[in-house]
């Protein structure tokens, strides 16, 4: 008996319906990006090991899947590596490629190559797969779609306004109210730990934050101490897992903790910016909201950071996040050309519209007509009128086998198409149709140029 098939842990599958619902919110997406300037590249699933290895921390690099070399690539492995079961010399001499871990670090390669044909600031963006080793759960996959917009060749705090905005505009057009945009800013990060005394465990320190909202505040401390980072240091943190009240009054709270720290302060100045001109300018469907404990674990991240939470209710991770990079393209041999990017998680973000509701019942739409198929020279009859139908923009298909009414009938009804059109030889003989509406059960006899209209109509 042949294997059950099955697809690997932490991908799926998906129906014309699910298709259908991301799609439209790819094309939701897709608009704002062009509405904002944003211009379209792609680039290849897999990277040369070095381009992606080293740029997402420690934890990041674990979670990125290696490509084997093709052939016999354990002849080229070396003994002693083999022998000593040295795990990371061993996939060093076996794997030179990998899945992409995201599309920022394939962007910053792709600004490097492309440099000379490239109009600075440049605004791309860009919507693909990408692949994480992770444990899989509600939420997180290991093949998932990432929506980016990125802006290089520009410092300006413009563009961070301008992703608060994309922000906003994307989630209003999808209808989905409540939503929370965390800001906080890596110099903010880095004042913290330059104030506490551990510059030299910024990483450990910010990974460890990161985590605030899985592993609690208790887990983030004992993670600390695990790191090296000492008991006096984690005591002067308290203040941050109790920041509480409006954005202005985080601000001062955060001026009087970093007055001693001049990296800290230029973040304050950051964030401050963006939040006073934000409110300014207002949101329709999102807040804006400081949070210091925001450090989403990335090593590239230099100045903003951005994270999206669902609606409060909604039991959900980020649905979007980003950042400022300012010399991510420097790892390629190009220096001083500043970034900043946002991404929309498209996976989480359909669990969130599916979850409320929020897709539009058009969404689903297919086939709009179904025409019966009699015979030969009915079935004739009928594609002479599809392919006047399918030139007006009608969605149309002839059932393709000549199996009872009953049969054809029940394929209508279970496709959820409305329509369906009987044309036999009386219908051939008088040049008509017969259209017959699924839900109603109504027919009416109509030409051709009726049935056109009648089908725009509906």
């Amino acid at each position: 008996m042949a294997k059950k098939p099955s697809v690997p842990k932490g991908t799926r599958d998906f129906s014309p319906q699910e298709v259908a619902k991301r799609n439209y919110i790819m094309e939701t997406i897709k608009g704002s990006f062009k509405l904002f300037g944003f211009q379209p590249i792609e680039t290849p699933s897999f990277e040369n090991s070095e381009t992606l290895m080293g740029k997402y921390g420690e934890e990041g690099d674990r979670l990125i899947f290696k490509i084997l070399n093709s052939g016999d690539f354990l002849s080229k492995v070396d003994d002693v590596a083999l022998s000593e079961k040295n795990s990371n010399q061993v996939v060093s001499q076996i794997s030179e490629k990998a899945l992409r871990y995201d599309l920022t670090v394939p962007f910053a390669r792709y600004v490097v190559q492309h440099q000379n044909e490239i109009t600075f600031p440049f605004k791309r963006y860009q919507m693909q797969p990408v692949w994480r080793a992770d444990r899989p759960q509600k939420g997180r996959f290991r093949e998932f779609w990432q929506c980016d917009a990125d802006v290089v060749g520009s410092g300006s705090l413009w563009q961070e306004i301008e992703l608060v905005q994309l922000y906003d505009a994307v989630f209003a057009n999808l209808e989905l109210q409540g939503i929370t945009i965390k800001i906080n800013n890596r110099k903010i990060l880095s004042g913290i730990a330059e104030v506490i005394g551990a510059e030299d465990k910024l990483i450990d320190f910010t990974v460890a934050l990161d985590k605030l909202d899985k592993i609690g505040e208790e887990g983030v401390k004992k993670e600390m101490l695990e790191k090296g980072i000492s008991r006096d240091a984690i005591q002067k943190l308290q203040p941050l897992f109790s920041f509480n009240g409006s954005n202005e009054e985080k601000l001062k709270s955060l001026s009087s903790l970093l007055q001693t720290s001049e990296i800290g302060k230029k973040g304050i100045e950051e964030v401050q910016f963006v939040i006073e001109t934000i409110q300014n300018l207002g949101l329709k469907v999102a807040q804006l909201e400081l949070d210091v404990t925001l450090a989403r674990g990335l090593d590239y991240y230099t100045g903003a950071i951005f994270e999206v939470g669902a609606p409060k209710g909604v039991q959900m991770g980020s649905i979007g996040g980003g950042g400022r990079y300012d010399d991510l393209t420097g790892v390629f041999g190009l220096k001083g050309v500043s970034g900043v990017g946002i991404s929309f998680g498209l996976d989480r973000i359909y669990l969130v519209l599916e979850e409320l509701s929020l897709f539009p019942k058009t969404v689903q739409e297919n086939t709009k007509v179904l025409f019966i198929n009699f015979g030969e020279a009915e079935a004739l009859y009928a594609m002479q009128a599809i392919s006047n139908l399918r030139v007006k923009g009608i969605a149309v298909e002839l059932y393709p086998d000549t199996a009872k009414m009953g049969k054809q009938m029940t394929y209508a009804d279970k496709r959820e198409i409305p329509f369906v059109v009987l044309a036999g030889g009386n219908e051939i003989k008088a040049h008509t149709y017969t259209l017959k509406n699924m839900k109603s059960g109504e027919q009416e006899t109509v030409d051709l140029d009726g049935l056109i209209e009648r089908l725009k109509q509906n």
